[in-house]
C-alpha cells in the first residue's frame, strides 16, 4: 500500500490531556496507545514513521518498542508546529510529503493515510480527508466539522455549521436528509509538502479560524488550496474519553 510518492508520517504526542490523563501512554493490549498508533501508521507504506513529543516518558516508551521518536520544544501552540520542527530537523526536501497522524488514532485506516498523502503535488501543498454524512443529527451537530468542495475536489470551506444548507429541503423538514443531499464530514488527517509545512507556522491567524475554531481555515484564508480525499466510509473513532479507550481495548484484545 503506497502513494505515487514516498511520504513520512509524523505523529505529534503530548502527555497533557484534560479528559484522559497520560493518554499516549494508556495501555492497549499490552502496548501504549502511541505505539499502537505508530505501528498502524507504518502499515500505510510510509517511508518512515516518527513520533514528535515534548515529553521524555513518551520518547522512552517509543524507543523501548522500536518506534522512531524525536523530542521537541514544549511551547508549540499546535501539533502542526510540532511536526514542522521535526520535519525541519530531518532535513526533508521542500517537495517531500509529510502526513500528520494524531497520536490518539490507534485504529486509523492505513489506506486513508496513503490516499491522503497521494494528493500532494506541485499545485496542492496540503490535503485532508472527508466522508459522507448519513445521519441528520450529525449534519446539525456543531462538533461535527463539515466541508464543501469545488469540482476539482478541493476545499471551498470548512464549518461547524450545516453546509451546504439545503434551502428547500430543510424548509420542508429538518428531521431527515433531503433526497440527493450528501454533506461531507471532515476527517482530521492532514498531509503537506514539507515546504508548505514550514510556511504554515508563519501564517497569521485568520478571523474565520478564530470564529469557527478551525485551524485549517487559516490555510484557505491565505489562498492555499487543500485537496480532499473522500473516504468510502467513516473511519474508526479516535480516543478522547475513558469510554473510547475501553472500546479500542476491546478491538485489540478480541
Amino acid at each position: 500500500m503506497s502513494s505515487s510518492k514516498p511520504f513520512t508520517v509524523i505523529i505529534p504526542a503530548r502527555l497533557a490531556s484534560t479528559r484522559l490523563p497520560n493518554k499516549p501512554l494508556a495501555d492497549i493490549g499490552g502496548k501504549p496507545m502511541i505505539v499502537r498508533t505508530a505501528e498502524r501508521a507504518a502499515q500505510s507504506g510510509a517511508a518512515q514513521v516518527i513520533v514528535a513529543t515534548d515529553h521524555a516518558e513518551i520518547l522512552a516508551v517509543c524507543v523501548q518498542h522500536g518506534i522512531a521518536a524525536r523530542l521537541t520544544r514544549s511551547d508549540h501552540p499546535s501539533g502542526t508546529d510540532r511536526i514542522a520542527e521535526v520535519a525541519a530537523a530531518l532535513g526533508l526536501a521542500a517537495d517531500a510529503v509529510v502526513v500528520n497522524v494524531q497520536g490518539d488514532e490507534p485504529m486509523i485506516d492505513p489506506a486513508l493515510i496513503a490516499a491522503t498523502a497521494a494528493l500532494i503535488n506541485a499545485e496542492v501543498p496540503m490535503a485532508t480527508a472527508a466522508h459522507a454524512i448519513d445521519a441528520v443529527s450529525e449534519v446539525f451537530n456543531p462538533n461535527v466539522v463539515k466541508v464543501v468542495l469545488n469540482q476539482a475536489g478541493r476545499a471551498l470551506y470548512f464549518s461547524r455549521a450545516t453546509i451546504p444548507w439545503h434551502r428547500d429541503g430543510f424548509a420542508q423538514s429538518q428531521q431527515s436528509l433531503p433526497a440527493g443531499y450528501q454533506p461531507l464530514r471532515h476527517i482530521g488527517l492532514y498531509a503537506y509538502s514539507n515546504g508548505f509545512l514550514q510556511t504554515y507556522p508563519t501564517l497569521t491567524v485568520s478571523p474565520l479560524e478564530q470564529i469557527e475554531a478551525l485551524e485549517q481555515l487559516r490555510v484557505l484564508w491565505h489562498g492555499y488550496p487543500i485537496a480532499v480525499h473522500i473516504a468510502p466510509a467513516a473511519p474508526a473513532a479516535g480516543v478522547d474519553t475513558p469510554e473510547d479507550l475501553e472500546r479500542v481495548r476491546g478491538f485489540f484484545t478480541a
